[in-house]
């Protein structure tokens, strides 16, 4: 996989599931290694969420990984402390503002919106209202 498809697909996921009306300021460089490796940046400012591909200076922390274990903390099959425990994720910088943007994107996937049930079709009164039957004919002839 290219360093544009895992940029577009990580993208893809974050912006899917971006919390909203977040306030404060998170940033967040993901360092992509081995195949396919670069480097963006994730922020969260004020309700919005930026996914770029540069290097963001200013960051509070670096998240060190490869593609393949990213995506799968994107879509959820991994989990990002789990990661860290396994050493396949390793954090250079502020822990607790990792820690913080774990638990932002872990309250995003719960609070996805999931697809809503249909509700059951209406069907018809087998009988009329009260103040129809004691007005409607008993038989009606056509």
């Amino acid at each position: 996989m290219t360093y544009e498809e895992i940029f577009e697909k990580s993208k893809e996921h974050i912006l899917s599931q971006a919390p909203e009306g977040l306030e404060g300021h998170l940033a967040v460089q993901v360092n992509i290694i081995g195949e396919g490796q670069g480097a963006f940046y994730i922020e969260l400012l004020n309700g919005k969420v930026y996914v770029e591909p540069y290097e963001y200076y200013d960051r509070d922390c670096i998240f060190i990984i490869t593609a393949e274990d990213f995506l799968a903390i994107c879509e959820g099959t991994l989990d990002p402390v789990a990661a860290f425990t396994k050493g396949k994720l390793k954090i250079d910088g502020s822990i607790d503002k990792a820690l913080e943007f774990s638990r932002i994107v872990e309250n995003a996937k719960k609070n996805a919106k999931k697809p809503e049930p249909e509700a059951p079709a209406k069907s018809e009164p087998k009988t009329p209202a009260k103040s129809e039957a004691k007005t409607a004919p008993k038989s009606r002839k056509k």
